[in-house]
């Protein structure tokens, strides 16, 4: 799976993926074979980090 370029599209789709998929993004990474690094690192452009409580970027 190729995950979106962009990093605004990137954040809905990834925090939607959270919301109806993935009880955590460590769960997501392993599912879809990606680095966690660097989903964070793509969203941390924005100013986005991942909150494990609410199990979403904000």
């Amino acid at each position: 799976m190729t995950l979106p370029n962009d990093p605004a599209i990137l954040l809905s789709y990834i925090n939607t993926k959270l919301r109806d998929d993935y009880p955590d993004l460590d769960e997501l990474c392993a599912s879809m074979c990606v680095s966690r690094d660097t989903i964070e690192t793509k969203l941390s452009s924005l100013g986005y980090a991942y909150d494990k409580e609410k199990n979403r970027f904000v």
